[in-house]
């Protein structure tokens, strides 16, 4: 793991056994149970490797809305903690331990966007590429002041600007890289301050089929974009946003 990565993802939902059989339908997942005794915790594989979890919302949860959020790698929890709270954001749970797997930190940016930061034990798993199907290869932040959100995510985790487009009256949409790799983008737009990760599929035509026959909402898309990916982006059953990113064949 290096400091600075989304290193996992995990989805909280209000209805675990629906929301795996839309994921393993529209993705290249296979999801089974963790087996711990104490929660229902399921980790979503392509072939060997873990790539999320999904599990049920919790009492302890401050938000009880089905969401994702993603985890960014860092060299010690408790020292990011109290940086995080030093550049204005907010520590919502912990630091706290998960035996045997790491320790972990539940925060909000300045803006009010959560994200999680993780420590783990042992080795890490080997990088997966972006474009590999199953993989999560792009990361958004919708927020109302990108350039703020940006000073906030860059100083902690040492993000770097690559490409600004112009979206026209929307204003800019700033990709940026994470350790040399083209990881995600950032925008001003109405709403709540969010992530939203995009999975990575073989097809974007038969993956918005798979998407709407699956009960979900697509909010925009297929659509291509800068670089030539096609993204769809949608909402599952149970009300969690998400995308998906990859070629038309068609």
């Amino acid at each position: 793991m290096t400091h600075g990565d989304f290193v996992w993802y995990e989805l909280a939902t209000s209805d675990l056994g629906a929301a795996q059989t839309f994921y393993e339908g529209i993705s290249a997942w296979a999801i089974e149970p963790l087996g711990t005794p104490d929660m229902d915790y399921r980790l979503a594989k392509i072939g060997d490797r873990q790539v999320a979890g999904l599990m049920a919302i919790m009492e302890m949860m401050a938000d009880k809305a089905p969401a994702w959020r993603g985890y960014i790698g860092v060299d010690d929890v408790d020292a990011m903690a109290d940086r995080i709270k030093q550049a204005g954001g907010t520590i919502g749970h912990g630091p706290e331990d998960i035996p045997s797997i790491g320790r972990f930190a539940a925060c909000a940016d300045p803006q009010g966007a959560t994200f999680m930061i993780f420590q783990g034990e042992g080795q890490p798993p080997a990088g997966l590429s972006p474009e590999t199907p199953g993989a999560m290869g792009w990361h958004e932040l919708t927020t109302s002041d990108w350039d703020a959100a940006w000073t906030f995510y860059s100083g902690l985790f040492g993000w770097q600007k690559e490409i600004a487009v112009d979206i026209g009256d929307m204003g800019t949409y700033q990709t940026f890289t994470i350790n040399g790799v083209h990881a995600g983008g950032m925008m001003n737009a109405p709403g709540r301050p969010a992530w939203r990760f995009y999975i990575t599929v073989d097809d974007i035509d038969a993956a918005a089929k798979k998407i709407t026959d699956g009960g979900a909402t697509i909010q925009m898309g297929p659509h291509e974009v800068p670089g030539g990916a096609w993204i769809v982006m949608a909402v599952d059953p149970q009300g969690a946003a998400f995308a998906v990113s990859g070629p038309k064949k068609g």
